[in-house]
């Protein structure tokens, strides 16, 4: 069992831990640094660049020397793991492939077991990149039924932590922290930094109202809760709201994270140098009187860009973003403005959860993790969906999709050939009942969202009073196959390509659900439109859309000996 604070760092505060320059180090350092080195020791030289490789083999021999002298001292266990993990982090691999990321569902680790990671980030340590997060007991429920609410089962169980080189399968590594590790009522919004002066891994997360700090000699350890802080300097409420860590290019930590009661203020921290064992005073970078949550920063091509969502409680939002105006992190920010892409259907029905920036060979793109959790109810399946955001001329974008490629050793993505391109297809965005769907126009009579949807779902589509509505999507040219889950009088769904020409699907009348469907829809690339109407006052009911292209490329296969676990 792990101690709830240990002595010799209970009382570090603001002025930086004592220094320990020559101490020997302990049995953990040296074990966690022999257990790096037998993990990196797998790496084969025939899968990198020659260039990146010889300064990486050199920092593994320097690395396995000194994790086999017991003498060795702390500050030189740090040092050769910090060089081996920078060494690391720079080999280029020679080949890389494109991993299909599936959203919409719940996603399983490389044993087919349950990914359960709420709240937390992906961080990358030398050449890996390791997803942490938080397992709750209504994760569970959630996804044994996903047809109810589960409100506020929010009940620690763990932080797991799971590892990945293509950021698509995750091989679960441990659950560095449990009940029993010292933690006690709400585990929030977490993060973990590399501290190269300790050579510990600091994971930062949310305890009560506030911060607990805990250490790890390998990024997968059993972390030991060293500390907590219960205040930060500056900040004009105890606690934070959600919260996020952010490293910089340079290898300075930050805390993202908004004050906790109202959540008006956003404020960037340094988390400090010496052992990133304590937050420091508060920056504000933004203000908003409604309040926003869900906050986390990216950085590209120079800009640091913080984005939130709306303050209703894990649900679904659009993006809001701030855009520093400087070089400063901690500097001048833009207004506060909507991610184009994010308001079709509400960032693909989730609110904010962090992102990950991948620089590939080829390009730069950033991770939109999101969280679909709703109070784990009824937003749609699946807790996690990952969609990439690039920058069009000087301006973000959001892409919304049921599937995508990713090869992150390139940076590029693509289409997946299962995608559906209709946005807000099972009418899960909108939170409550409207009127005026969200990523749909109503064209006339009466239009809105109805419970309960086809096969458990929490919304269907009604229209009636023969009328209707419709949505415009972009669409590469193709063979395309149109279904849907429809009720109800008489009605049907019409497919209008880019060249004017109309596709019909009628719908019959029908007092149960029924899976309708049309195919060898040929469309030409550009904008679509989609129209649902109602032939009658009686109204039809609709759920469950797809429009999926038939005659894409298909995914790369995987070698014949290796199965893919597909997210």
């Amino acid at each position: 069992m792990f101690a709830l604070v240990a002595a010799p760092l209970a009382a570090v505060g603001p002025a930086g831990a004592e220094e320990l320059e020559g101490a020997a180090a302990d049995d953990g350092a040296l074990a966690g640094l022999s257990e790096q080195v037998a993990d990196y020791e797998t790496r084969a030289p025939g899968e990198y660049s020659a260039d990146s490789w010889e300064p990486f083999a050199e920092a593994l021999t320097t690395a396995d020397e000194v994790a086999a002298d017991s003498s060795a001292t702390e500050d030189e266990v740090a040092e050769a793991k910090t060089d081996l993990q920078d060494a690391a982090a720079e080999l280029e691999p020679l080949a890389g492939s494109f991993e299909t990321i599936t959203n919409d569902t719940f996603w399983n680790d490389t044993d087919g077991n349950p990914i359960y990671s709420q709240g937390g980030g992906v961080f990358k340590f030398g050449d890996t990149y390791y997803w942490y997060g938080v397992h709750y007991t209504g994760a569970e429920y959630y996804r044994a039924d996903p047809t109810r609410k589960y409100n506020n089962d929010v009940s620690f169980v763990s932080i797991p932590v799971y590892s990945s080189q293509d950021l698509v399968n995750w091989e679960f590594e441990n659950d560095v922290a449990t009940t029993s590790t010292g933690l006690w009522g709400w585990v929030g919004r977490l993060g973990v930094v590399y501290n190269e002066n300790t050579g510990k891994y600091v994971l930062i997360t949310q305890l009560g109202d506030a911060v607990a700090f805990l250490q790890g000699d390998t990024p997968t350890d059993d972390f030991e809760h060293v500390r907590t802080q219960d205040q930060i300097q500056g900040n004009v409420t105890e606690g934070t709201g959600d919260q996020t860590v952010f490293t910089d290019e340079d290898g300075q930590d930050y805390l993202v994270y908004s004050n906790k009661h109202g959540r008006s203020h956003v404020y960037v921290s340094k988390i400090r140098d010496s052992d990133s064992l304590y937050i420091e005073p508060a920056v504000e970078i933004g203000w908003h009187g409604d309040g926003r949550e869900g906050n986390a920063m990216f950085k590209l091509d120079g800009t640091y860009h913080t984005c939130a969502s709306d303050l209703h409680g894990w649900n679904t939002s659009v993006n809001y973003c701030i855009d520093s105006t400087s070089s400063d992190i901690q500097g001048d920010y833009s207004n506060w403005y909507t991610l184009s892409g994010t308001e079709m259907d509400y960032s693909h029905v989730t609110q904010t959860g962090f992102f990950v920036t991948v620089e590939g060979t080829e390009e730069t793109t950033v991770l939109y993790a999101g969280d679909r959790w709703a109070d784990f109810a009824w937003n749609g399946i699946g807790y996690n969906q990952w969609l990439p955001i690039t920058e069009e001329g000087g301006d973000l974008q959001f892409h919304s999709m049921s599937q995508w490629q990713f090869n992150a050793a390139t940076g590029e993505w693509r289409v997946g050939p299962d995608n559906n391109y209709i946005l807000n297809p099972d009418f899960q965005a909108d939170r409550v009942s409207v009127s005026n769907l969200r990523g749909w126009d109503n064209a006339g009579g009466s239009v809105g969202n109805v419970e309960p949807g086809a096969n458990g779902s929490r919304f269907a589509m009604e229209v009636g009073n023969s009328g209707s509505t419709s949505q415009q999507i972009d669409v590469p040219a193709g063979t395309y196959s149109l279904s849907v889950d429809a009720r109800g009088s008489s009605g049907g769904v019409t497919v209008v390509g880019a060249d004017g020409t109309e596709h019909v699907l009628n719908i019959p009348s029908s007092g149960g659900w029924n899976e309708r469907g049309l195919t060898d829809i040929e469309l030409p690339a550009g904008t679509a439109t989609v129209w649902v109407w109602a032939s009658g006052s009686g109204g039809v009911q609709v759920d469950d859309f797809y429009l999926v292209r038939t005659d894409g490329d298909a995914p790369d296969p995987p070698d014949e000996d290796v199965v893919r676990y597909e997210a």
